[in-house]
């Protein structure tokens, strides 16, 4: 009976430990290394409009796996004879729709989209997180290269 509790410890700090690994920090003052020592492209312009948008990171998966995991253990505890196996079945079940479920509001983020009027004329727009303060009027700098695009005071 300690082997089982000890493994379940140990299938819970790893499921966490996965799920933790998930988060991404982005925003205008983080790069990912490959952005690092590259070329961008600096355009100047001003703000012309901000709307609230939610931001949905990819899943990985981990989440639905290690809940399943985690409820098959916790299921199996349930009843006696065949249903221990109905119970690892349907705490399975459970456990990788919640662990799906608590992965994507991990992964989910508030963001702003930000149409920028360029001195050269041409308007563009750039969701990013909202991790800086903006409004209608800002002189403003946008930053691109190797794929993304970020608005900068």
């Amino acid at each position: 009976m300690k082997t089982t509790n000890w493994k379940a410890l140990g299938t819970a700090a790893l499921a966490a430990l996965a799920l933790g690994g998930c988060a991404y920090h982005g925003g205008p003052d983080y790069y990912r290394g490959y952005e690092a020592r590259s070329e961008q492209t600096v355009r100047f312009g001003v703000v012309e409009a901000i709307r609230e948008v939610r931001i949905q990171y990819g899943e990985s998966g981990v989440g639905a796996a290690s809940g399943a995991m985690l409820g098959s253990i916790a299921g199996s505890h349930a009843g006696s004879g065949h249903g221990h196996l109905a119970g690892a079945i349907g705490g399975a079940i459970l456990g990788g729709l919640i662990g799906q479920e608590i992965e994507r509001s991990g992964n989910e983020r508030q963001g702003i989209e930000l149409t920028v009027l360029l001195d050269s004329g041409r308007y563009i727009a750039v969701i990013q997180e909202a991790h800086e303060m903006f409004r209608p009027g800002d002189r403003v700098r946008v930053l691109s290269g190797r794929g993304s695009t970020r608005v900068t005071h």
